[in-house]
């Protein structure tokens, strides 16, 4: 169910755009990942919410409200911007909440790795920060985001806990966003990224290469370890099933070859490791729930290319043999 209505408020056009979706069949498609829930009537239903309103003070103020609701998770973005000179950086205020299963980390293995169910453990999230913009008439396309952040770990039940399942502690944490602490207790960490790509043209078909990684210095709570698994990640994995780490190496290739103007076949080969790392995440939760550490996995799709949208289907193959089917579109189209 879709819907789209505008409201004049003054000489103000508030727009609401409404998308909810009862999944009818999600009993029989979909295996559930927690039972909390189950018998309300909003359990199974997804969506999203966004109202805009372009003068919310008479001078020009812009106010966006986001709400996403998914089987097991919500997000909640309020943005609101001011109005400045266009010479002069431009300023937006963020508030955000969210809540979502931490199935990275803490989530429990199945079907050969190939899926990962919850482990009981939500992330609860609140933050509100700043985000400052390069005026429009700069040469340069930069922003600069200083966010405060408070990150509680709840139950199923939406209880705080300090333990998961197994019984071994969970580290919540309350900081700024570049990890450096208020006070003392609190915790310090700095963490680096990298990811560097390569493409190739062999006459039509197209050989793409990437390499990702990371680590991470200082005290973590398991939640902010590299998840290594699942279609962003090594593919035939699901999300964290290869593994989690304070350091983190994936590299992934992929050959695309023309099958017709609007669609590609692929073959592809990901890999990924935590080089060692997993034992140094607090509560060890890589080795508790078996998770091999390194994985590779393989496999062919599809890609169609349309004027709505691209369309990617991919059969990956894991190192255990589990076979797995993921699809993704995005509206990138041209």
């Amino acid at each position: 169910m879709g819907a789209q209505k505008s409201i004049h408020a003054g000489n103000a056009k508030i727009d609401f755009n409404v998308d909810f979706t009862h999944k009818l069949c999600a009993a029989l498609m979909f295996h559930p990942l927690r039972d909390a829930g189950v018998g309300s009537p909003l359990s199974l239903v997804i969506g999203s919410l966004c109202v805009k309103h372009p003068n919310l003070f008479g001078k020009s103020e812009k106010l966006d409200v986001l709400w996403d609701k998914g089987l097991c998770d919500s997000n909640i973005l309020v943005t609101y911007r001011k109005p400045r000179p266009e010479w002069l950086p431009q300023h937006a205020l963020v508030l955000q909440h969210s809540i979502s299963p931490e199935i990275g980390i803490h989530g429990l293995p199945v079907d050969n790795f190939s899926r990962t169910g919850s482990g009981g453990v939500n992330l609860y999230r609140l933050s509100t920060g700043v985000e400052l913009s390069e005026p429009a008439s700069s040469n340069w396309s930069s922003k600069t985001s200083v966010k405060f952040e408070h990150v509680r770990p709840v139950n199923d039940d939406g209880r705080s806990i300090s333990r998961d399942l197994q019984g071994f502690p969970i580290t919540c944490s309350l900081q700024i966003e570049q990890g450096i602490p208020i006070l003392s207790k609190w915790l310090i960490f700095n963490r680096f990224k990298f990811a560097a790509s390569k493409g190739i043209r062999l006459g039509p078909a197209f050989f793409l290469t990437s390499l990702t990684g990371g680590s991470i210095v200082g005290d973590i709570a398991p939640y902010q370890a590299f998840s290594i698994g699942g279609p962003g990640s090594v593919r035939g994995y699901g999300e964290g099933g290869v593994g989690c780490g304070r350091s983190c190496l994936i590299a992934s290739s992929e050959l695309t070859v023309p099958l017709s103007p609007i669609l590609e076949g692929a073959i592809f080969l990901d890999g990924g490791s935590d080089l060692g790392s997993g034992r140094l995440v607090p509560g060890n939760p890589s080795l508790r729930h078996g998770k091999p550490g390194s994985g590779v996995g393989f496999g062919y799709g599809l890609r169609f290319k349309s004027h709505l949208g691209h369309l990617q289907v991919d059969y990956a193959i894991n190192a255990f043999n589990q076979r797995t089917v993921y699809f993704g579109f995005s509206n990138l189209a041209r």
